[in-house]
């Protein structure tokens, strides 16, 4: 309580000649300190939010995407479809063995031990060990135990009367000497809390109320005032910073990218980026006219050959027009790398043998 009554009295104590003497010095070293503290302080923290919203926030979002894609989809779709039923089904055989085997470590451990331990030792520890045992402790142990009772019952009400008186002695003796050592003890006591009081608390109180609490006060307060200075100076500067930067670096390019670039580009577009795609596009279709004609061409060629060959003009199957690309054997699905089918039976060519 007397600790915080004094620093509330010091919060709003007059101001002494020693305050004002060192506030204006002090709050002008402390601006000169902080404001490039500050200023880095802008900059970092302006780079950092910078950086996190460009890279890091787009860079998480994509790792996100990536480690729900490549391993949680995979390890989910493992889990419910692969380890979950083979977990099931090991469940299930671990519990069918487990049973097997307690029913078989009943049979073969539990159930003879239980016997060995029913039949023959529980008897055994009953009739050879306990009943000896209770018989020795009541006729024997508990008449010799009473009478030891006794004697030493007697011998020890002699050795305490003894006893108590020595200790009554030792103990009036004690509490005279330690009345003394406690009464010097005060003494001194007292004395070491004046030499203290006087000497150390007393004149360390004087100087951290009058001079420590007061220093201490004015660089806090500078240090604030200095920190709002620097912050409105660090903004200026970042202001007039990205003012020259607009008007030197983006104003210009701005200026170069409508007047120059975008002409340039719209001349570069329409006078020669459509016409070579235009040229392009009507090459490719003259090439592709230029392949299926070739294509139609050796395909007739074929067909003539094999005429020439088979002997006489042979009728298309129905269903099949005229001039189609090759069809493998027993197939109408049109495959342009294979080889013609023939069109002639088998059972024609065995009449052509047999002829």
């Amino acid at each position: 309580m007397d600790d915080s009554k004094h620093q509330a009295l010091d919060r709003y104590a007059p101001e002494t000649a020693l305050t004002r003497l060192i506030r204006i010095p002090v709050r002008i070293v402390v601006l000169v300190v902080v404001l490039p503290v500050r200023m880095v302080w802008d900059l970092l923290s302006a780079a950092w939010h910078s950086f996190d919203r460009v890279l890091l926030r787009p860079l998480g979002r994509g790792l996100a995407r990536l480690a729900d894609t490549l391993v949680l989809t995979p390890l989910a779709w493992l889990y419910a479809n692969l380890l979950t039923p083979l977990g099931h089904g090991a469940a299930w055989l671990l519990g069918k063995v487990g049973q097997g085997v307690a029913r078989l470590f009943t049979t073969l451990v539990v159930a003879p031990a239980v016997a060995l331990w029913r039949y023959v030792l529980v008897p055994a520890a009953r009739y050879g060990v306990v009943v000896p045992l209770v018989w020795l402790y009541g006729a024997v142990l508990t008449p010799v135990g009473r009478g030891a009772a006794w004697v030493f019952g007697k011998a020890w009400q002699g050795a305490a009367w003894f006893l108590g008186g020595i200790w009554q002695g030792i103990a009036w003796i004690f509490g005279l000497l330690w009345r003394g050592i406690a009464t010097i003890g005060r003494g001194l006591w007292t004395v070491v809390t004046w030499l203290v009081t006087t000497l150390l608390v007393t004149p360390a109180s004087w100087l951290y109320r009058h001079i420590l609490a007061p220093v201490g006060r004015e660089i806090a307060a500078a240090v604030e005032v200095a920190w709002r200075i620097a912050g409105y100076l660090s903004r200026a500067v970042g202001r007039g910073i990205a003012w020259l930067a607009r008007h030197l670096i983006g104003v210009p390019v701005a200026w170069v990218h409508r007047t120059v670039g975008t002409p340039v580009g719209h001349f570069v577009r329409d006078a020669l980026w459509a016409p070579a795609r235009h040229a392009a596009a009507e090459a490719g279709r003259a090439a592709r006219g230029a392949l299926a004609t070739a294509r139609e061409t050796v395909r007739q060629a074929r067909r003539d050959a094999w005429r020439a060959l088979a002997g006489g003009a042979v009728g298309a199957r129905s269903g099949e027009p005229l001039g189609v690309p090759a069809r493998t054997l027993g197939s109408t699905t049109t495959v342009p790398s294979a080889a013609q089918a023939s069109e002639t039976s088998l059972l024609g060519e065995k009449l052509v043998k047999q002829g």
